[in-house]
């Protein structure tokens, strides 16, 4: 099992949900926050945008576990709908999932999904 965080423009948000829904995706996580990236020299850093409030920008972390075949498909997924091209359009990272267990089935590794 793995697991997939993305983080994008809240814009995106629900383009990239509908499009995840249309994929043998069990299940995922939305959350709000803010954060920050690194200033691209040469260009005003987008975390300095007038729509900025105290250096952060809002985001979205879209937060997937799945199968490992299923990891190449979401990814491609996400990076497609959620890319307009501009600085800031998010990251998406993948991580190993040791075990993970349904709390009402008890149903472990990829049966808890």
């Amino acid at each position: 099992m793995k697991r997939i965080d993305a983080y994008l423009r809240p814009a995106m948000a629900d383009l990239v949900v509908d499009a995840l829904r249309q994929l043998p995706v069990h299940g995922l996580s939305l959350f709000q926050g803010r954060g920050f990236g690194r200033h691209v020299a040469g260009r005003t850093p987008h975390y300095l945008d007038a729509e900025v409030h105290l250096g952060f920008a809002e985001l979205v972390k879209i937060e997937i576990v799945c199968s490992d075949e299923s990891v190449p498909s979401v990814v491609e997924c996400i990076q497609k709908t959620a890319h307009t091209g501009r600085h800031g359009d998010g990251k998406v990272f993948v991580s190993p999932i040791d075990t993970g267990r349904d709390i009402r089935t008890g149903k472990a590794g990829d049966d808890a999904l």
